[in-house]
């Protein structure tokens, strides 16, 4: 079945302020009214497209109901705010679980698949939730944590696509087919994203230029000759300010880091290709309290308001000044964190906290983050652009590469297992379809077990998703390096031909059997004394 904008919903209720509670809507033909605000809908070519008038008040969540019963025994997925956090999965219907973006609906009795979503770049925050007696996607329009002003201007919502599965689609292809719906626009792959990652094993400190080209020589000399150059990525710890400061981002630690662009052609010289981190949208050191936005500040790095354009500028002058020191793909992160002064967990509905607004208070925060996002990728040029902490239904098409989950851990394998599994199996679909996916660094250092990483690592290889690995120079043995330079080989090829699919996937949140074009795998994930139970 081909993709088709859902039928018109059955209701529609509008939050104007959260201590309101929703105020139904009054439907007329393809329109819904209050006697302040106007939803339009149009049942146009890519899906339902709604739009939003709200010229006197301010507006904060419109809710649109389908009073639609599907089966009691089905499955449900959603996808997440921004990373997976180790908890994707598919679960039996919770009427109050939320599912950002997108959703999917597996009865397990006659193996059909129901989707809906949401195309990517809406200007709302969306999310569905699925109860017995229908779906309801809300549209979270705040500014900060307070009410839209729109005066005027007509919003651009989003549009919503539902799927259906075809006959013999298991739902991992109806899962990809949906996202492929949701997303006409990805930026074209350039080739397989491979390298190093210092972060890993060095945390952010303790490291220096020396250090930096060494990890160049490493993975040139892991990749054992292979025409596709592998990138050295040199994530925080360059910069003044702390282990994972903000800006300005003019140049590196006096006295360590002194030459930024010497350090870029060092990696060049060595057969690497240079990548850099950067943390676009806080700032350690603050040179006008007017460029800080309202509302719950992360300590000590301080955010900016992102609706000021001499922010965005700068910004834009950071980014051309890392590519004009000649790195090749732009690491940036921590933004969703730096915007709202929340992670982005899924287990809730609130951004961040209430009563504050933007400088502009006529965007929502959705178009915070888009007017970001492509304020990076307007400024990257021909570099390569990673997003870390950045929300992938707002930055498919913007960014290159997606960090998909929280971070793995050169510390802790269970941490890898939680994310670095969970996250490639669950948001495998957006591969290709929204960006690169990125499952985050395969660690190898002393602290954690090489029996285990090696799974993970060749998992990744035959995926095709990117791979970075973090290689402590103590955690080196002939084993290691074999075993990396066999992965890294593959992954440079592309990993195997169609990627991997999890086959157990409905069952569990890190899945063992995989299939590729090389055979079924099966992996252990649980270390001998089992997964252990432990804050990560």
């Amino acid at each position: 079945m081909m993709p088709a904008a859902p039928e018109l919903p059955d209701a529609a209720f509008v939050v104007h302020d959260d201590a309101d509670g929703p105020c139904p809507a009054v439907r007329s033909g393809d329109r819904f009214t209050t006697a302040d605000m106007e939803i339009a809908l149009d049942q146009a070519r890519y899906g339902l497209r709604i739009a939003v008038s709200c010229p006197s008040r301010g507006l904060s969540r419109i809710a649109l109901r389908w009073h639609r019963r599907l089966p009691g025994s089905a499955l449900y997925l959603g996808d997440a705010w921004e990373r997976g956090y180790g908890d994707l999965q598919w679960r039996h219907r919770q009427p109050e679980r939320i599912l950002p973006w997108y959703w999917l609906a597996h009865d397990p009795q006659d193996g059909s698949t129901l989707g809906m979503g949401v195309r990517v770049r809406p200007h709302a925050f969306c999310s569905w939730t699925v109860d017995e007696d229908g779906i309801t996607l809300w549209l979270d329009v705040r500014s900060g944590g307070s009410p839209v002003l729109l005066g005027e201007r007509v919003l651009d919502a989003a549009t919503v696509v539902e799927i259906g599965s075809a006959a013999g689609e298991s739902p991992w292809q109806t899962h990809r087919r949906l996202c492929t719906s949701l997303c006409s626009d990805p930026l074209p792959a350039r080739g397989p994203v491979v390298g190093c990652n210092n972060w890993y094993y060095a945390y952010g400190v303790d490291f220096g230029p020396a250090e930096v080209q060494r990890d160049a020589e490493t993975i040139v000399e892991l990749a054992d000759g292979h025409p596709v150059a592998p990138y050295c990525v040199v994530d925080a710890g360059w910069s003044p300010g702390g282990v994972a400061p903000g800006g300005p981002w003019t140049a590196g630690i006096p006295g360590l880091f002194d030459d930024m662009a010497a350090l870029a052609d060092g990696i060049a010289q060595r057969g690497a290709r240079p990548g850099i981190w950067f943390r676009p949208a806080a700032l350690s050191t603050v040179d006008r309290e007017e460029r800080l936005r309202a509302g719950p500040r992360p300590v000590p790095e301080q955010p900016l308001d992102l609706t000021l354009d001499e922010n965005l500028a700068a910004i834009g002058d950071d980014v051309s000044r890392l590519v004009g020191w000649g790195y090749e793909l732009i690491k940036h992160d921590f933004s969703t964190y730096d915007a709202f002064g929340r992670w982005g967990s899924p287990t809730t509905s609130e951004p961040t906290e209430p009563g504050w607004r933007f400088a502009d208070p006529r965007v929502t925060n959705a178009e915070v983050l888009l007017g970001l996002y492509r304020t990076i990728r307007a400024s990257a040029g021909g570099a390569l652009v990673l997003g870390c902490n950045t929300v992938g239904h707002l930055a498919a098409g913007l960014v290159d590469v997606q960090r998909t989950g929280d971070d793995t851990s050169g510390r802790s394998w269970e941490r890898t297992r939680r994310m670095g599994v969970n996250t490639l199996a669950f948001r495998m679909a957006q591969h290709g379809s929204f960006f690169t996916a990125d499952a985050d660094c395969v660690p190898c250092t002393p602290r954690t077990p090489w029996t285990m990483n090696r799974r993970f690592l060749d998992l990744v290889a035959r995926s095709g998703t990117a791979l970075f690995v973090s290689v402590d120079p103590k955690a080196r043995t002939t084993e290691t390096d074999a075993d990396l330079r066999a992965a890294l080989r593959l992954a440079l090829d592309g990993g195997e031909p169609g990627g991997v699919e999890a086959l157990d996937w409905l069952h569990t949140t890190a899945p063992r059997r995989w299939n590729s074009a090389g055979g079924i795998h099966e992996y252990t994930w649980s270390e001998s004394a089992g997964v252990w139970p432990l804050a990560v």
